[in-house]
């Protein structure tokens, strides 16, 4: 197939692309720069220049290819505050690549996170269905009931973790800890994320691409719940400084745009996932990950 690739550049983009061309696949990758650009046609993909406001680009795009994986996220807009911003221009990209589909039976996989499933008091999975006016959840919805495309969702835990991964979570964790030369957690540290290595989440895009039945919700999961409290205990051994708790009224002070996630309970399985596609995680875990090192050499 000829796949094209939004946020091919990317942390789990430049993952996504070596996967579907090892697999034999063709791709066509977005890049919003000519650095961007080069770094795709470095690892054997085609680029396309544009961004997510080139909505003439992306249908363009989408209609000269069998398929759609949809990574991109104005990130930037994010971090800075502007979350529902940053979801409602995701939103606006997904309804064009459906228009431009309808009707093809062709597979679109859009992306969504764990931490839409948070403090439900349980482990999610992937039979949630995420209110349409959380952040990302209309996108989400909008694909997964496409009735003429073959849509699919593959979620994302918080810790997408491996090299690759420089602007992540994890990095600003770091980075936090670092500068303030504490590494903290909130409360008493007991709250969950799942956590998913990045070439293990590049094959189940594959996956998803390939055979995911319409209306697929994916777990890109391997460990269903580490603790915020382990997260921090292992930064703060790797960079030499205390591991503290946090309490409510600091979070925001201390983490920044990040202290509304953090304070997040989101355990999440990918049972059903593994099932249906046949995919099983095979890379390290996020502490091992942590403990290697590599996040602290940056």
């Amino acid at each position: 197939m000829k796949v094209f690739v939004t946020g091919a550049s990317g942390h789990v983009g430049s993952a996504v692309v070596p996967e579907l061309l090892r697999a034999g696949h063709q791709v066509v990758g977005l890049a919003r720069s000519e650095a961007s650009a080069a770094k795709v046609e470095a690892r054997g993909a085609t680029a396309r220049l544009g961004d997510l406001d080139d909505l003439d680009g992306l249908r363009k795009g989408a209609a000269e290819s069998d398929a759609v994986i949809h990574l991109a996220f104005k990130h930037d807009e994010m971090y800075a505050g502007d979350y529902q911003g940053a979801a409602d221009a995701d939103l606006t990209v997904v309804r064009a690549f459906l228009d431009e589909l309808a009707g093809t039976g062709k597979p679109l996989v859009g992306t969504s996170g764990t931490l839409s499933y948070s403090d439900l008091g349980r482990t999610a999975t992937e039979e949630e269905r995420v209110p349409d006016d959380s952040p990302r959840g209309a996108a989400r919805n909008a694909i997964i009931d496409a009735r003429d495309v073959r849509g699919s969702v593959v979620v994302l835990p918080p810790t997408v973790h491996s090299r690759l991964d420089t602007a992540g979570f994890i990095p600003i964790l770091v980075g936090i800890a670092r500068a303030t030369g504490i590494s903290c957690y909130p409360g008493d540290g007991t709250n969950r994320w799942s956590a998913g290595h990045t070439l293990d989440a590049a094959r189940l895009y594959r996956l998803a691409v390939e055979k995911a039945p319409a209306g697929s919700v994916l777990h890109a999961v391997a460990e269903e719940a580490v603790t915020m409290r382990e997260i921090a205990e292992v930064i703060g051994r790797e960079l030499g400084v205390p591991t503290e708790s946090i309490p409510a009224e600091r979070a925001q002070e201390h983490f920044g745009a990040l202290a509304f996630m953090v304070s997040r309970d989101s355990p999440t399985s990918a049972e059903r996932t593994k099932a249906l596609l046949g995919w099983e995680p095979r890379e390290p875990g996020l502490l091992e990950d942590l403990e290697a090192g590599f996040y602290f050499e940056r």
